[in-house]
């Protein structure tokens, strides 16, 4: 074993990777060098950047199934306390990331929203221009009117939030969206890295008590709003600075990039 700032390197083919992206590399069995370096380097960056400890959940869609793509980075076990995800109904699973029908499908992350700190972020890289009624990731409790969302849909977006937030059309949902809600009364979206609006409404404290879905909304009669968009990496966890949601955009880029898939 070898010792590094970032804690205990583990060891697979005769290369050295971080612990932690090595625990990933072993549960999802994946084989490529050029994967499992950018597992590697992911890891290596969130945590150089201080935003690894802020992650809930981590989804890198990286080996092209569905066995792969269901592994939480942060935990890589195969149990719901891992938050690994359940695929329901039509998904197609390739090497560019998860795609949902639009129609049915939906992956359960088995993380309630209670379990999210109240300041909190939503991302999802979205490799499909369409925009419409859709909901990325979220969930959403009408008995509360709490909502927990990353929804991309036009001219307007909302992320781990209570009301959209409004910005200049968009008819290209491709890139990497993120939803930070840094308190009661400051909420932002991004798309790859540039603000496209803020709010300083004062929104409730508390989140729904409701499971988070990926590629739909989990709503008190079931998954609904169900997303037709190709997510290359997706995450939960506690909201993000200006500053680290830029480098966070840098992180995740550059993962992409190295995997050839990229927008």
């Amino acid at each position: 074993m070898i010792v590094s700032t970032h804690g205990i390197i583990g060891s697979s083919g005769g290369v050295s990777y971080d612990v932690d992206a090595q625990a990933f590399i072993t549960a999802t069995g994946i084989t490529n060098n050029t994967q499992k370096s950018a597992v590697n380097q992911l890891v290596l960056d969130l945590k150089s950047y201080s935003i690894w400890t802020k992650m809930k959940a981590v989804y890198p869609f990286v080996g092209g199934t569905a066995t792969t793509h269901k592994y939480n980075l942060k935990d890589p076990r195969d149990l719901d306390a891992a938050y690994r995800l359940v695929f329901v109904n039509g998904w197609t699973h390739s090497s560019t990331g998860a795609l949902p029908n639009g129609t049915d499908a939906y992956a359960d992350t088995k993380l309630s929203a209670l379990n999210v700190s109240t300041t909190n972020h939503l991302s999802y890289y979205s490799r499909t221009t369409s925009v419409g009624v859709t909901c990325e990731v979220g969930c959403y409790d009408s008995t509360t009117a709490t909502i927990n969302q990353l929804r991309v849909c036009g001219n307007y977006a909302s992320g781990s939030i209570s009301l959209p937030l409004s910005f200049t059309s968009t008819t290209d949902a491709k890139g990497f969206w993120v939803g930070s809600k840094r308190g009661i009364s400051d909420r932002e979206i991004y798309k790859n890295s540039t603000s496209e609006a803020t709010s300083s409404t004062v929104e409730p404290t508390n989140n729904p008590n409701k499971i988070i879905y990926l590629g739909a909304r989990n709503e008190n009669t079931g998954a609904n709003l169900f997303s037709n968009k190709e997510c290359a990496f997706a995450s939960i966890g506690d909201g993000l600075t200006d500053a680290e949601e830029a480098n966070f955009y840098t992180v995740v880029q550059n993962f992409n990039t190295t995997l050839s898939r990229n927008i």
